[in-house]
């Protein structure tokens, strides 16, 4: 075996496990966990130790769409809420001003304390073992994985394989006109696996990504700035979280000007982005500074957060300022900005291009079509994101597992929750760039809420052995107590009395012509659980997540009756099964471009069949028609 052609090293067998993780990020973490707590004799392998679960970009969890998939992936049995909910040092919820669906969980995180809380919680997991090294080739035997393969020469003979990379595969920071292989935060890329992936006949592809400079807070005025504080009463990740959380961290909001953007447009020439330095294709939904001022050339100033990276560092992230300029440009940008005119650069923003899979060459299970055993997992798959990574590593993880068990598959459909709804969207649609979770992506935002996780994906992972008898009981409990008051609240009416009048005048809300139950009372937007007290002299004593899942019930009762209709009709659709020794190419009437999509991605069922782009409604029924027709023989 050859490194680089250059050095010849000895290989020696190094002995088995189960499933090799390659991998310890978000993604990697998950997926290792899952495996090991099903049972499998799991090694991670990190290609540096102090990489465990690191933050290399903003220090924060959750956010809108991704506080959804946290949440979700904590009823699965996964890890990730509870590791921030140590780590966390201000929690905000967003969009407050909205509905209940688009409420998405966001906090801030000490990124050290968060690495410390990942890395320890792997060295005690049962059937885990924690690694450092790097791994260089995939040993596959009879189109399948059969092991892996350190730098050192090592080989560990395993079931399966999880790719979770993240942006170290091949990895190439760029910071003007600097360039340098080289994983996040200065870290050793992962160059030599990249060949072999290739290969494999695998589609590998080139994405990019970035991150903003940090600065010292020593060197900034905090006065001139708008404070950002976190909620009053803060909600956990984590539905298993039972202890006070304490916001002990502030942001602060600045913004950038017309003098900033004229520095970076007088420089663009020098921007690797527009320079053609970069090749991969970066986020649409994260964009470089530079590339806010050319898209958006009438707004005259963008949001700049400054957010810190922990408790005991004075390092802050510059959130929204991402930049791949020379080190002298985007210091004398930020320097115009309100605040920020003596702050003094720690680590400079760059740019990071790194190899990822199409992720059209994957099963909903996330193992690749072409290698049996081979899963990929994160920004492997194309996506961005801690979140988006973390529930891709438990799905995948969950799933080699299941495989290598003889189990059935483990896949979440998009009727399921945000997790099914990413899955379905790498896999079946694919992507041109980094996937990033939003709350418009799904079809079911009012069923799929954050706060009501726990009550649609509990019972599944109790079902996969990864929550307790306990969990679910107490869940269980929960929206029976739920229920209960519910029905309470509708059979309790209230008649005209001046107490009445007093409280609906206060709240500015009509008086009922006659009686009326206190669930019709909650139906007005207006009118909170807490406004009708004085009038429920009945009223339980209720946590308040139950006293909101009753709010939530009442007042979009209606929208939630006709998304559960929707979700039946597309279950019939997800239900009705295609032949997987079908060829698209020889039914009648269907379109050249349709058959050869269905006969890349081979869908398992007409609802994913129906979501391929490229697929029209003629196309369908052109399949629907040929499949009824071999049915009947």
């Amino acid at each position: 075996m050859k490194i680089n052609n250059k050095t010849k090293i000895n290989t020696y067998n190094a002995g088995t496990c189960d499933i090799a993780v390659i991998g310890a990020g978000h993604a990697g973490i998950e997926a290792s966990l899952a495996a090991a707590r099903l049972g499998m004799d799991v090694i991670c392998f990190a290609i540096n130790l102090d990489s465990v679960g690191n933050l290399p970009c903003n220090p924060a969890i959750g956010g809108t769409g991704k506080g959804h998939l946290v949440r979700e992936l904590d009823a699965l049995g996964g890890q990730m809420a509870k590791i921030a909910d140590e780590a966390c040092i201000q929690y905000r919820m967003l969009n407050r001003g909205k509905g209940p669906a688009v409420y998405s969980l966001r906090a801030q995180a000490d990124r050290r304390i968060y690495q410390s809380v990942s890395k320890h919680c792997l060295e005690l997991q049962s059937g885990l073992r924690l690694k450092q090294a790097e791994i260089t080739e995939i040993i596959i035997e009879d189109n399948k994985v059969a092991g892996v393969v350190t730098e050192t020469g090592a080989i560990y003979s395993c079931q399966a394989a999880i790719v979770a990379t993240g942006t170290y595969l091949d990895g190439s920071i760029i910071i003007g006109d600097m360039q340098k292989d080289s994983g996040p935060d200065g870290l050793a890329s992962a160059k030599q696996l990249c060949a072999g992936l290739r290969n494999l006949g695998l589609n590998i592809r080139r994405f990019k990504t970035g991150t903003p400079p940090r600065i010292n807070a020593r060197t900034v005025d905090f006065s001139q700035m708008t404070e950002q504080p976190g909620d009053t009463h803060p909600e956990a990740f984590s539905f298993d979280t039972d202890w006070e959380l304490i916001n002990s961290a502030t942001c602060y909001l600045t913004h950038t000007n017309e003098k900033t953007h004229a520095i970076l447009k007088d420089n663009l020439d020098r921007s690797p982005i527009y320079s053609g330095v970069i090749e991969g294709v970066g986020p649409r939904y994260c964009p470089s500074i530079e590339t806010k001022i050319m898209v958006f050339p009438d707004k005259n100033r963008h949001q700049v957060f400054i957010e810190p990276m922990g408790l005991d560092t004075e390092e802050l992230y510059v959130q929204g300022f991402s930049s791949s300029m020379p080190q002298e440009v985007q210091e004398e940008a930020l320097h115009t900005i309100v605040g920020l005119e003596k702050a003094e650069i720690t680590r400079p923003g760059y740019a990071i291009e790194y190899d990822c899979i199409d992720p059209l060459e994957l099963y909903p299970t996330l193992e690749t079509k072409k290698i049996s055993g081979l899963y990929g997992a994160g920004q492997f798959n194309g996506s961005s994101g801690y979140e988006e990574a973390a529930v891709q590593g438990f799905v995948a993880g969950v799933n080699a597992a299941r495989k290598i068990k003889g189990q059935d598959s483990f896949v979440l459909r998009r009727s399921d929750g945000y997790i099914g709804t990413l899955i379905d969207d790498l896999v079946t649609k694919g992507t041109q760039e980094p996937y990033r979770m939003m709350t418009s992506r799904s079809e079911y935002r009012l069923l799929h809420r954050q706060d009501n996780a726990d009550e649609r994906l509990t019972e599944k992972g109790y079902e996969l052995g990864l929550k307790t008898q306990a969990d679910l009981n107490a869940v269980r409990k929960k929206y029976e107590a739920v229920d209960t008051e519910l029905k309470r609240l509708d059979s309790t009416y209230i008649g005209p009395s001046a107490e009445l009048t007093e409280i609906l005048n206060r709240l500015n809300t009509p008086m009922p012509k006659s009686g009326i139950s206190l669930s019709d009372l909650l139906r007005r937007p207006e009118i909170n659980y807490d406004d009708l007290k004085p009038l429920d002299k009945e009223r339980p004593n209720l946590s308040r997540d139950i006293i909101n899942q009753v709010e939530i019930r009442l007042r979009y009762d209606g929208y939630i009756k006709r998304q559960l209709k929707q979700v039946q009709e597309f279950s019939k659709m997800e239900n009705r099964r295609i032949p997987q020794d079908i060829d698209f190419k020889k039914i009648p009437g269907i379109r050249t471009e349709a058959a050869e999509k269905l006969s890349d991605i081979r869908p398992e069922n007409f609802g994913r069949a129906a979501r391929i782009s490229g697929v029209s409604p003629s196309d369908m029924t052109a399949l629907m028609i040929y499949c009824e027709r071999q049915v009947r023989g």
